[in-house]
């Protein structure tokens, strides 16, 4: 009986000071903003003399899909529901380079990619070359939540789709005049078109989502970072969410986007230092950038090109939309 209350007191001895020192020190999930969004629309060269209509185009577009996600994760809705909303968005907007928007393959044909990932469970799925899909991240998310597996890839993804009730869309859908032109030229697409997401929401929970059309005239069933989770794509909820875009083949040699969270997770660095290392320390000048949003609410809307089509916001007021170094 003595022996058992030496061991209560001890217990109680010990609990008392942590209860203090929790109180005085807040948690980080105590001085979290209640959410907070981050989103891109490629990067890349991105030339400052562009016609002012079509400047005007691309940011009343960065607006509307901020607008997108905020009005869902002020609702408190879940950072999956925001980030995919707001991916659909951008691949219904012929401006980028995403479902709609998609550049032509060598073929003359689109291949579309996308991927999302849940930060609270580590769920996440991805698609590769699919060409019937009007929206890739929405298929991406049905492999996550309908499927044992992670990654599907074209006729197989698309067989997929069917199963699950997706309609199908005549690849044709995706043909643009400005996107045919740049084919015909044979040039690189004159940004790295690639449209993305990434969101903290009320519960404090992280999600990332990532969709695109690759490289103009891509040849082989090329597939670049986007849909490789820990490339292009990745969230974690001890760390970060980060969506990537960029050379693609840059991204997934330097595992980009989880060399972010691991240098926040296991190194503690704040998430501006950490995409900057990653960014401007094991890529090329020119190679591209990122957003991302940490589990305290912190936002990096980081790259070393020309330019990013790019936006954040939070719940403590902040709502800005950037293309160049503004």
């Amino acid at each position: 009986m003595r022996t058992w209350l030496r061991v209560a007191v001890v217990t109680l001895c010990v609990c008392i000071p942590l209860t203090t020192a929790t109180a005085q020190n807040p948690t980080p999930d105590a001085v979290r903003p209640g959410w907070a969004l981050a989103l891109h629309g490629g990067a890349g060269t991105i030339p400052k003399d562009m016609d002012p209509k079509l400047v005007e185009a691309y940011r009343a577009s960065l607006r509307h899909g901020l607008e997108l996600g905020r009005g869902i994760l002020a609702k408190g809705g879940t950072s999956l529901d925001a980030v995919e909303a707001v991916v659909r968005f951008f691949e219904d907007d012929s401006l980028f380079n995403a479902g709609k928007g998609a550049v032509y393959t060598h073929e003359g044909t689109h291949e579309l990619d996308a991927a999302i990932m849940n930060g609270a469970t580590l769920a996440c799925g991805s698609v590769a070359g699919v060409g019937t899909v009007r929206n890739p991240i929405s298929l991406a998310r049905l492999v996550m939540e309908k499927s044992k597996h992670v990654f599907l890839i074209a006729a197989g993804a698309e067989a997929f789709a069917r199963a699950q009730g997706v309609p199908a869309v005549d690849n044709h859908e995706f043909d643009t005049r400005r996107r045919w032109e740049q084919w015909q030229k044979a040039l690189h697409d004159d940004k790295f078109g690639t449209v993305g997401c990434v969101a903290l929401d009320t519960q404090g929970h992280l999600a990332a989502a990532t969709s695109t059309g690759g490289l103009t005239n891509k040849r082989w069933g090329r597939v670049g970072d986007v849909p490789v989770i820990g490339a292009g794509t990745y969230a974690n909820d001890r760390s970060c969410a980060v969506s990537c875009t960029g050379q693609g083949e840059q991204f997934i040699r330097n595992t980009v986007a989880r060399d972010v969270a691991a240098l926040v997770e296991y190194r503690s660095l704040p998430l501006a230092d950490a995409a900057h290392a990653v960014i401007d320390g094991k890529l090329q000048p020119g190679d591209g950038g990122l957003v991302a949003v940490s589990k305290t609410g912190e936002i990096a809307l980081v790259f070393n090109s020309e330019g990013m089509y790019r936006g954040a916001a939070d719940a403590g007021g902040r709502f800005e939309i950037a293309i160049w170094g503004e």
